[in-house]
């Protein structure tokens, strides 16, 4: 699977289009995810990990009205020289939401759930750390017991997650994975700092 750009210009496109810091963190944080998923199952970590880093590539320009999301992308994506299955893999996460025309859309492929439970599964474990003072020593026990508290990041679609299930993950593996890749950029992210226990 072929990338039209490199790791360091898809950077700058996000830069370009995206200039908050927590937007940004996330973009990384799906990144980190997709890469170390795809190498967990056997796919092209690279590409996996630019759909991670570009999947809401669009987002700065359309999150003051929820519904855009997802509109302008594949014109930004098709500009850098990406093909229409890449853009399309992009345009999945957004399928069941109200956006782009995209609510009755269903994901069927590996690779569109590996998309949608990373990029979702981001925001538990950042609001988690959060909660705990860092990601160091974070536990897959104590993150499935934020998860099932539906009190808790309450916006964040716990289903999305669970749908590593369908690329052969258990929960608990796919949440360690996650965990772990996010530990690795932690300080990149602003989750370096010495945490409390589970």
């Amino acid at each position: 699977m072929s990338l039209p750009i490199t790791r360091e210009q898809a950077l700058q496109l996000v830069h370009q289009y995206n200039t908050e810091p927590s937007d940004l963190n996330h973009y990384r944080e799906s990144e980190a995810i997709m890469g170390a998923l795809a190498e967990r199952v056997g796919e092209d970590a690279a590409y996996w990990s630019m759909l991670g880093l570009l999947h809401d590539i669009d987002w700065g320009l359309t999150k003051d009205d929820s519904k855009l999301h997802l509109t302008k992308a594949p014109d930004i994506l098709r500009q850098a020289g990406f093909d229409e299955q890449f853009i399309q893999v992009i345009l999945s996460h957004g399928y069941g939401w109200d956006c782009a025309g995209l609510q009755d859309m269903r994901r069927s492929q590996k690779i569109e759930f590996a998309l949608a439970s990373a990029e979702t599964v981001t925001g538990l474990i950042y609001a988690y750390a959060l909660m705990r003072r860092g990601i160091e020593g974070m536990e897959v026990s104590g993150l499935k017991k934020k998860m099932k508290d539906k009190r808790f990041s309450a916006a964040i679609n716990r289903e999305v997650i669970m749908e590593c299930e369908k690329i052969g993950l258990p929960l608990d593996e796919f949440l360690a994975l996650a965990i772990k890749a996010m530990q690795g950029i932690a300080h990149e992210i602003g989750l370096g700092a010495l945490a409390t226990k589970d």
